[in-house]
């Protein structure tokens, strides 16, 4: 199986060995330049709505019918207009755990994911996702795989435009966000918008929390029943859940969830 493609996701990279989320084929010779490339985030735009237009034919979508997409829609269909971003909402059916959003309002939810969260999680994760489009993080972090994908030759390199991208150059780009990350800072403040986001829209905050409980057991390679161990970039996880906690108490929102764990049954709301 092939490598997943990571626009800006809340789960970080994956296990590619057992991946199922498919990358395709990508080839083709690395060339060097293009350092002085003005890129602009409707660049960042473009080339993200590419690949997700890509990875929508080369996996599996959730139908309109489908009891995915319906509990995805019943969470978020309010929300496709959201602080002046227009946004768009699919489901993938594979076994990976994960989530991610693109600068041009893609969010595309893995089936797996859904499966062990809740729908008070799956509201803190898509709004970490909507932080992060929001705070236009995926510039830098599309510019630099775009570059390391050599998508540009020498002449549009001189030229400092965008150069216009074949399939196998969106799979090499897709490669390269696998190993991109995004600063602490940049993560904290997703978190941040996260948790307002929760707060504004009278959501329980405390999903947020026990989302990342969740994370940081999957992190810890505890018993799984079954799912892949995703969020090997982020072993900060519990830090984060505890930061929720006290911005919870300082509202006072905070309602002590018991103990959390990973379901052994698919969760349907």
């Amino acid at each position: 199986m092939k490598k997943i493609i990571v626009c800006l996701t809340f789960l970080g990279a994956m296990n590619s060995m057992n991946a199922q989320f498919n990358l395709g084929k990508a080839a083709g010779v690395v060339t060097k330049g293009a350092k002085a490339l003005t890129f602009t985030n409707e660049d960042a735009i473009k080339l993200s709505k590419e690949s997700v237009d890509w990875m929508d034919k080369n996996n599996p979508v959730a139908g309109p019918k489908d009891p995915y997409t319906v509990r995805l829609n019943k969470l978020f269909g309010k929300h496709k207009s959201q602080d002046g971003l227009n946004l768009n909402y699919k489901v993938y059916k594979v076994k990976d755990i994960n989530a991610f959003a693109c600068a041009d309002g893609s969010v595309r939810v893995f089936s797996s994911l859904m499966d062990i969260m809740t729908d008070n999680e799956l509201l803190a994760v898509i709004g970490h996702e909507i932080g992060h489009v929001k705070n236009q993080d995926t510039k830098d972090a599309m510019k630099s795989a775009y570059l390391k994908a050599a998508a540009l030759d020498a002449a549009s390199s001189a030229s400092g435009a965008v150069a216009t991208l074949n399939d196998s150059q969106i799979g090499k780009m897709a490669n390269a966000f696998l190993d991109a990350s995004h600063s602490k800072k940049q993560e904290s403040e997703a978190d941040t918008y996260s948790y307002d986001f929760m707060k504004a829209n009278k959501y329980d905050v405390v999903g947020a929390y026990t989302a990342f409980k969740k994370l940081a057991l999957l992190s810890e390679g505890s018993a799984q029943s079954g799912f892949e161990k995703m969020f090997n970039s982020h072993p900060d996880s519990e830090k984060r859940a505890q930061n929720i906690k006290k911005r919870a108490e300082k509202d006072g929102l905070w309602k002590d969830p018991g103990t959390v764990a990973i379901p052994t049954t698919k969760l349907t709301k």
